[in-house]
């Protein structure tokens, strides 16, 4: 009898274990069916986040490449700036000499030999980059060496207050490294030249012409402008005065 007694003891404890397991189907169904729904779910987050990754990749491809076009679009309208300006300054300088003001013809000369390395720094970029290089149509109007004079300290300014300064944070935004630097030059030299303008001028309302410099020396990598003298080195390209143009005749 106490051996039966064991045996029914021991089967009833194997039947208690195996009831969690079968007494609620309804559960388990629940729980399997509810795994399979969240999977769906899980997958098309996944699938949204690819799709939004790639509108950014997408997006960030076309703002590189709107910033490339601005950039071209500047280099060449800077481009075209700087070599009708190499020609303007060189009429400037043949005006000013028949108006009997050698001081000011060689400024105007050494100016227009700065502005065609400009012109000529840009077009290297552009071709770089595979861009057409535009044909340049002079247009402008010589006059009197006065009015001249008041002509390049306004376009000066300009460049120096507007276009040089919006035409670099355009090729930064581009990261256009070698437009940086050729703008740079450009926009840097510009702050010489207006200078030098004014004081033609101010010599010229004054009839003191005969005091302004009759030497002039232009860096040959930014075209930088000095009158007198010359620095060791260029303090815009650190090229050396070796390779600056000496400009002291017509």
């Amino acid at each position: 009898m106490k051996s039966n007694a064991i045996i029914l003891a021991l089967l009833a404890a194997g039947l208690w274990t195996l009831l969690p397991s079968c007494s609620n189907p309804n559960q388990q169904e629940n729980n399997q069916t509810g795994t399979s729904m969240q999977q769906p779910a899980e997958s098309g987050a996944a699938a949204q986040t690819v799709s939004l990754k790639e509108d950014e990749m997408k997006g960030e491809e076309t703002a590189t490449a709107d910033a490339k076009a601005t950039m071209i679009n500047n280099l060449t309208d800077a481009f075209k700036g700087e070599t009708t300006a190499s020609a303007k300054y060189a009429a400037y300088s043949k005006k000013a000499q028949e108006e009997g003001y050698t001081q000011i013809a060689l400024m105007f000369k050494a100016t227009s030999a700065s502005e065609n390395i400009h012109a000529n720094n840009h077009r290297f970029v552009l071709e770089d980059m595979g861009a057409t290089i535009p044909a340049v149509k002079q247009d402008f109007t010589v006059k009197t060496t006065a009015e001249n004079l008041k002509d390049a300290i306004a376009g000066e300014g300009y460049e120096i207050a507007t276009m040089y300064p919006d035409f670099i944070k355009n090729a930064q935004a581009a990261n256009g490294k070698m437009a940086l630097i050729s703008l740079n030059y450009a926009y840097k030299t510009e702050q010489r030249h207006k200078p030098l303008y004014e004081k033609a001028l101010s010599a010229l309302e004054s009839k003191q012409v005969n005091t302004l410099a009759s030497v002039y020396y232009v860096c040959q990598t930014c075209g930088n402008t000095y009158d007198s003298t010359a620095p060791k080195r260029c303090n815009i390209s650190m090229t050396s005065s070796e390779k600056f143009t000496k400009i002291d005749k017509l």
